[in-house]
């Protein structure tokens, strides 16, 4: 299993919400690209990086960190945040960005998903307020349940599921391991848990049910309600 740790990015700054909802923001770093040094330090392979104003607007909004970030890691990084087009794509690839996350367009056009799943490494990011699919920066909940939105891309060739429970993000309350796992069975591809990480005890309950490929560390790691170096030693060795 994969430990993923995550910057969210908000004006130019690394930064946390709670629930998703922008005026909570919590500023944690004015580099974010030092903030990504560390968990490469502390032995991270992944990164997991939102644009959040880009996520609201529909267009990339924090280009100049995004680049800062790539020039001063050699983690993987997986990049959100108002993906709507191929052109953008293509400038991220182009950027170095390892892996796409398409939210919002997943919902509204799954066919585009589909297609470019089939040219670049691309994962689909459900976002759920109970059960329901969340878009626009989880500003909006659609009418769709999120098990069926990841049915839609079961054979379709996306990297990864990242699925957040919104009602559980950035609030240190546990993982949603359940719907997590409902994620996984429904769609059969590698599936990230993400939102409410709180402790090692949330690494375990993931590790422990075999379904989930992933988890995405947040406040976690920002509060140091979570030790990173001990969750990558537990999620890479067997229980």
């Amino acid at each position: 299993m994969e430990i993923l740790p995550a910057i969210d990015l908000k004006d130019g700054k690394a930064v946390r919400l709670s629930k998703g909802i922008m005026e909570s923001a919590k500023i944690y770093s004015d580099e974010p690209w030092q903030v990504a040094k560390r968990f490469e330090d502390l032995g991270s392979r992944w990164l997991h990086i939102v644009d959040l104003n880009g996520a609201f607007a529909g267009t990339p909004a924090n280009l100049e960190q995004i680049k800062k970030i790539r020039e001063n890691c050699n983690l993987k990084i997986e990049l959100g945040g108002g993906i709507r087009d191929e052109e953008t794509i293509k400038m991220y690839i182009e950027l170095g960005v390892d892996r796409l996350i398409l939210g919002s367009i997943a919902v509204k056009n799954p066919q585009f998903v589909k297609d470019m799943a089939k040219k670049y490494p691309v994962a689909v990011g459900i976002d759920a307020m109970n059960g329901m699919v969340a878009v626009e920066g989880w500003a909006e909940v659609s009418d769709m349940k999120a098990a069926d939105l990841a049915i839609e891309f079961a054979n379709a060739g996306v990297k990864a599921i990242i699925c957040t429970d919104i009602s559980k993000d950035g609030m240190l309350c546990g993982v949603n391991v359940e719907f997590t796992e409902t994620i996984a069975l429904a769609s059969g591809v590698e599936t990230i848990a993400s939102g409410g990480v709180k402790d090692i005890n949330d690494i375990i309950a993931c590790k422990a049910n075999g379904n989930i490929a992933g988890v995405i560390v947040g406040k976690a790691f920002y509060e140091g309600t979570l030790d990173l170096k001990e969750a990558f030693g537990l999620a890479r060795n067997s229980l």
